[in-house]
């Protein structure tokens, strides 16, 4: 695969991302842009959306800490390991941003995506993470028509009581979602799965909601002690599966 940085222009600046292409083919190729994780931008991220693009996808890795300045990569084991050095790395990074950021930098991603000529389609997939996940039901929300399909894994907070819960932008969405939560998990426990998949349902959006049995929030990262190989897995094999039919199709208005 091809990786490359790219200065990628929002309303407030110029965010750091990443862009990655099958290798050794010219393209066009449909676009999916990957919402990262709280640990922030690192290797395994770069090796997920490395194989994603394998696929045949172009893909777009934004750093939605962009506003918080360089920063070096998060040693994960070691930050996981104390909840002091935990506080005092994702204190600033999540500071730096919110929802009303989030989608604004989401938009971002579409305009570029749009400018691209090795894109194929004007309909792009999204795909999130932890905190990535809320990303992928807001920007779903927010740019209906430019979002064909919207998967999220080992999100929160999904479905709330808050005003602002990503669940409540159902009536907005038109991509076809896949959300799949992690097993005993406090931030998306089975009622909020349950809610979300009724707002989804009851909005005619065509989704498919679960949470993998036995697997902790986190399991599809390598670099975290919670990964879970057979979870990881049958991600990949749900959101290939979901890009494939939705962004593969002979025509993607």
């Amino acid at each position: 695969m091809t990786m490359k940085e790219i200065a990628l222009p929002t309303p407030d600046g110029d965010a750091r991302a990443y862009v990655f292409t099958p290798a050794g083919e010219p393209g066009p190729w449909p676009a999916v842009i990957f919402f990262m994780d709280a640990p922030a931008i690192r290797p395994a991220l770069f090796s997920m959306c490395e194989r994603l693009a394998g696929h045949g996808y172009y893909v777009l890795l934004p750093d939605m800490f962009w506003r918080a300045g360089p920063y070096a990569p998060i040693n994960v084991a070691e930050v996981f390991g104390d909840e002091a050095k935990r506080r005092e790395a994702f204190g600033k990074l999540m500071g730096s941003t919110d929802a009303q950021k989030q989608v604004r930098d989401a938009g971002a991603c579409l305009d570029y995506l749009a400018k691209q000529p090795r894109v194929k389609g004007r309909k792009v997939g999204i795909t999130g993470y932890c905190m990535g996940a809320g990303i992928v039901l807001r920007a779903a929300g927010a740019f209906p028509d430019r979002i064909a399909a919207a998967a999220g894994f080992h999100g929160g907070r999904l479905a709330t009581d808050a005003p602002d819960s990503p669940h409540l932008l159902a009536p907005r969405i038109k991509a076809k979602v896949h959300i799949a939560g992690a097993d005993e998990d406090a931030g998306f426990p089975p009622e909020q799965a349950d809610r979300l998949r009724s707002a989804l349902s009851a909005a005619g959006v065509d989704n498919e909601v679960t949470i993998y049995p036995g697997a902790r929030h986190g399991y599809t990262m390598a670099d975290l002690p919670v990964y879970d190989a057979e979870a990881a897995e049958r991600h990949w094999r749900e959101l290939v599966k979901l890009f494939d039919a939705t962004l593969k199709a002979p025509v993607v208005a």
